[in-house]
């Protein structure tokens, strides 16, 4: 199906934060295309940094990176799970940019004799953002999705934005929905409409009327209590859905749809109800999400592992290669801070492989260190994703080349065995945001390899993030001694993966591979590598 002129969905949150607006989008999304339409999703984030990209994973979460080297939110990384539709720049926009972008248009003379204000200056610049990827004319539905919770100061720009936006686009051209808790107190043993209620109400001081709410609750609600919150809501009866807690993200979208939220989104924008949706292969995979035939036990070593979200998508990528392998991959986060010589064999000896995880900084390295030795010399299958493979790299120097004070220069500039060195085009660079290297680019696979085996193809392309690259000057003595470039950049020579042929599976990639793995297109290295974990536990 291909609209004219694409329609605007927005979603907004209310009561607390963390209520999962990411999810409901990207569900609704999935159920959109599902009925013939082409979806994008957008991010609005209204926090003043220009992008996540230096933020602290405990901050804020796993930063990352789309296929064309922006570093955005991590609700991106859902928006493309659920839809495998690729994302861009255009689809995170913060605070940040818009005031940034503004200013320099100020610097340069554009607003020459005016008075630059938030309004309309800076709504102007965020009503032009959220109809950027309108330009692309590939798009029938673009939802954006508002960062916080509606009331915060920082979020008031992008409100008035949208109830502008909403004025100037006409009746049945945008949609707003808002998704707001409602509280169960044990203690009187009922739930609570009256935080929603006052949420709705500060919506409409902004100036914005929702037209479906989606209600966050523990456990199902009342048909009487949600026609209760459409009364006092000004909403109709059939577009308040509740969105219970669910053993798996990927059973929203069902949830949606068992509730006709589609239908009811597709008739405010005033829009034909399309094919009939066919989610028989999402509910297979969410079968087997629920109900693995067996378990596999897998480390993920790293020094953000008190939160997951800063793995959210290497935890996501387990998930969908587990239904690949009819398993549940059970992640074990092991700090690596805390991972001695001493306990390495109790904190990793039963495990069926291990990950051990990217990150920057020397803090934890020597734990990563002590956990691939422990994999390679034990034949545990290892993955080891961009500092992980080159921790892989540090660890062979020292281990089998030799070369006791091997590392990289980002951990010690001076030493002697630099086998992991500052990338050619990323010395001088002194700024941080935004100047790693980002984004895709390509690698050419040897055949036989285990990669190849895994991708079934020569050549690949992945995203990247990172200032550092193997050595190569110390190429050929690695190879002599066993451990394998794998993958090359075909244009730079830098190499992508390493391997060790010997070892039952030992693969190491300076690329991000779970950036890439979706609901429909599992990541096939994390699919091979949980087959080769179950492989060694028999």
């Amino acid at each position: 199906m291909k609209l004219q002129k694409p329609k605007y969905i927005f979603v907004t949150g209310g009561v607390a934060s963390s209520l999962g607006k990411g999810i409901i989008s990207a569900s609704v999304a999935r159920l959109l295309q599902a009925r013939g339409y082409s979806v994008t999703i957008q991010k609005l984030d209204p926090y003043i940094n220009v992008d996540p990209g230096t933020l602290n994973p405990y901050e804020h979460g796993e930063c990352y990176v789309t296929e064309d080297g922006a570093e955005t939110d991590l609700d991106l990384g859902h928006y493309e799970r659920f839809t495998s539709q690729p994302t861009s720049k255009a689809n995170n926009v913060t605070t940040g940019k818009i005031y940034q972008h503004v200013i320099h248009k100020e610097r340069e003379g554009e607003y020459l004799g005016k008075t630059v204000q938030v309004i309309p200056h800076i709504t102007d610049e965020i009503k032009r953002r959220v109809q950027l990827l309108a330009q692309r004319k590939e798009f029938d539905i673009i939802i954006t999705e508002i960062g916080g919770t509606v009331g915060d100061i920082e979020s008031l720009p992008f409100v008035e934005a949208v109830r502008q936006l909403r004025y100037q686009l006409g009746a049945c051209e945008t949609a707003v929905i808002h998704l707001t808790l409602i509280p169960y107190l044990a203690a009187s043993g009922e739930f609570k409409t009256k935080p929603t209620q006052h949420s709705v109400k500060t919506l409409l001081e902004n100036g914005l009327q929702p037209d479906v709410l989606v209600l966050r609750a523990e456990k199902p609600l009342a048909a009487d209590m949600k026609r209760k919150v459409a009364l006092f809501c000004n909403v109709d009866a059939n577009a308040v859905v509740e969105s219970t807690d669910v053993p798996s993200i990927y059973e929203v979208p069902l949830l949606m749809q068992r509730q006709k939220l589609d239908e009811v989104i597709l008739q405010k924008l005033d829009l034909p109800m399309g094919d009939e949706p066919d989610m028989s292969r999402w509910a297979e995979f969410v079968e087997k999400v629920k109900h693995p035939k067996k378990t596999v036990d897998m480390a993920l070593v790293g020094k953000y592992t008190e939160l997951p979200d800063a793995y959210k998508s290497i935890v996501e990528s387990f998930v969908h290669a587990g239904t690949m392998n009819d398993c549940r991959v059970k992640l074990h986060y092991v700090n690596s801070e805390k991972l001695t010589p001493e306990n390495v064999s109790e904190k990793l000896g039963k495990m069926g492989g291990i990950l051990v995880a990217p990150g920057f900084g020397s803090r934890g390295i020597e734990g990563k260190i002590t956990a691939i030795h422990f994999a390679r010399t034990k034949k545990i299958p290892f993955l080891g994703i961009c500092l992980g493979m080159q921790c892989a790299v540090i660890e062979y120097a020292r281990n089998v080349l030799g070369h006791r004070d091997a590392t990289s220069t980002e951990m010690d500039p001076t030493t002697k065995h630099p086998v992991v060195n500052l990338m050619e085009e990323q010395k001088g660079v002194t700024a941080k945001g935004g100047t790693m290297r980002l984004g895709a680019y390509p690698c050419t696979l040897q055949k036989g390899s285990r990669t190849y085996d895994a991708y079934g193809t020569e050549q690949i392309s992945e995203r990247h993030r990172h200032r550092y690259e193997f050595n190569n000057e110390y190429l050929a003595e690695f190879e002599d001694a066993g451990m394998k470039a794998a993958g090359v950049n075909p244009e730079t020579g830098l190499v992508e993966v390493v391997e060790i042929p010997e070892h039952p599976w030992f693969v190491g990639t300076q690329f991000h591979p779970e950036y890439k793995s979706t609901v429909k297109y599992p990541h096939p290295l994390f699919g091979a590598f949980v087959k080769a974990a179950l492989t060694n536990l028999h």
